[in-house]
């Protein structure tokens, strides 16, 4: 791409046209990651509303259902939203999605019970499961390969900006409208105004050059392409979109049926279990029910929705040291690291809300601890998760091994949600984070046992340790780290 670049620093105005189109489909687009963060952090504000008499008297058990109904949609939204962008364009599918977005969030503000909450919330939850996996998709397929890394994570950090605009838009609703007794459906129906922004931004930006060639329009795909770059860099790059999409015809893509196979159910389990590590923190826990959490310690319920906000900040911050610092330093320790700051975390809440029960200082030393969690989860866990899900998989495994590793991931984050909120009120805050104390410290010994490092190794690599059951051996002996 050396030639590319010295034609863009001579291009002068051609190639700052180039750029400005391009930073505007990147704007447009990760407007579906910023659903995704509202969405899944609005609830966390508006539960205690939803849940007042005359509302839709909620118990924790329907508390959680209505939380984790989304998750639950998004967990079938993953699986499906890649196999729609395949047939009918990733642009057509964010298109259908800013619609689906849209639609849901109507249904869910004015939903009149429990009921049709549910079914609104698990609609949605398939537009955030889909829009996960389309947006990076459609991003990856856009960016020229020197950007790409930066611009996939931009969308990760835009889904936490949508969870920081979640929490600040509950925190000055909540506390300036809060004798109103539908406030909870002000908080859900502003999730409208960037689904509008989506589908209508969507209508000017054109398809992934890549998916237009995979279906036979070169000529199309070459006339994107020229939009976002320079001439000789889009002929450059065709070549290359069409000298891959020959390679992957002529591969034969795992299966399920592959599963059969020793290494291929190895790496996959893998995988799966990356996922659930991610997920079996509590950090959901946190961003669903930090409103509760805090009331719980002592907070007043405007205050609790105020200093919330502080999870959303702290966020936005670790997310982008995070995406900074993990091209600096290796996977494992990264994540052991990561792992170790949350269950520490976790477990000081635990022991505080028991010696200070009832204390004035308790609510203080809560939010504090959430926010360090936050700083050691978004940071490592949830960065490094995503990265190596993404990495440890050859090829032809890469379809099958991340569609079912993220399945999981959404199918433990609707477990947590559905089951925090009864837990909390069945055992109380102390021995609820108790619990989660013991799966960190589990998820702390198999990443120790299992997990190999992948910084520095291709996936040839990777894939022939997993073939000769090498993969766990070095993961478990400490040699598959490589050292800076």
């Amino acid at each position: 791409m050396d030639h590319c670049e010295k034609i863009d620093t001579a291009g002068g105005n051609t190639s700052c046209k180039h750029k400005k189109f391009f930073r505007k489909i990147t704007i447009i687009s990760t407007f579906g990651g910023l659903l995704f963060g509202y969405d899944t952090g609005v609830i966390n504000g508006a539960l205690p509303f939803m849940a007042q008499r005359g509302q839709l008297d909620l118990t924790p058990f329907t508390e959680g259902l209505i939380t984790s109904s989304l998750l639950f949609g998004a967990a079938f939204g993953s699986l499906t939203g890649g196999r729609l962008a395949d047939r009918i364009g990733r642009r057509k599918t964010i298109l259908n999605l800013a619609f689906l977005f849209f639609i849901a969030t109507i249904g869910c503000s004015f939903a009149p019970n429990t009921s049709v909450m549910i079914i609104c919330r698990s609609l949605l939850g398939l537009a955030v499961g889909a829009a996960s996996v389309t947006v990076p998709a459609f991003l990856a397929e856009m960016s020229p390969a020197e950007q790409r890394g930066k611009t996939i994570t931009q969308n990760d950090l835009m889904i936490i900006l949508g969870q920081l605009l979640a929490f600040t838009c509950n925190a000055v609703i909540g506390t300036s409208m809060g004798e109103y007794a539908h406030v909870w459906r002000f908080m859900l129906i502003l999730a409208t105004l960037p689904a509008i922004f989506l589908w209508f931004g969507m209508l000017i930006v054109p398809e992934s050059p890549r998916w237009l060639a995979s279906k036979g329009k070169v000529g199309e795909a070459f006339r994107v392409l020229k939009h976002v770059r320079e001439e000789n860099c889009a002929k450059a790059e065709l070549t290359e979109i069409k000298a891959s999409i020959n390679r992957e015809t002529e591969i034969n893509r795992a299966t399920l049926k592959d599963l059969s196979v020793p290494w291929i159910r190895r790496l996959v389990g893998l995988g799966i279990g990356i996922a659930i590590v991610q997920q079996i923190t509590g950090v959901n826990s946190i961003m669903f029910y930090g409103t509760q959490i805090l009331q719980k310690a002592g907070f007043a319920r405007d205050a609790a929705l105020v200093a919330n906000i502080g999870n959303g900040v702290i966020s936005v911050i670790a997310c982008t040291f995070g995406i900074w610092i993990v091209g600096k330093v290796g996977r494992r320790p990264l994540l052991l690291t990561g792992l170790a700051g949350t269950t520490a975390s976790i477990l000081l809440i635990a022991i505080c809300s028991i010696t200070l029960q009832g204390t004035p200082v308790l609510p203080f030393i809560v939010i504090g601890l959430t926010i360090t969690f936050l700083a050691f989860q978004q940071s490592a866990v949830s960065v490094v998760t995503w990265l190596m899900i993404s990495e440890i998989f050859p090829l032809r495994l890469r379809g099958l091994g991340m569609g079912i590793s993220v399945f999981f991931l959404w199918m433990m984050n609707f477990l947590i949600g559905l089951t925090f909120p009864v837990l909390l009120d069945q055992l109380g805050m102390s021995s609820t984070f108790f619990v989660f104390v013991v799966l960190g410290a589990s998820a702390i010994l198999y990443v120790k046992k299992y997990l190999p490092e992948t910084k520095g190794r291709t996936l040839e690599e990777l894939e022939n340790d997993f073939r000769s059951n090498q993969g766990v051996r070095k993961a478990s002996s400490g040699k598959g780290e490589i050292n800076m």
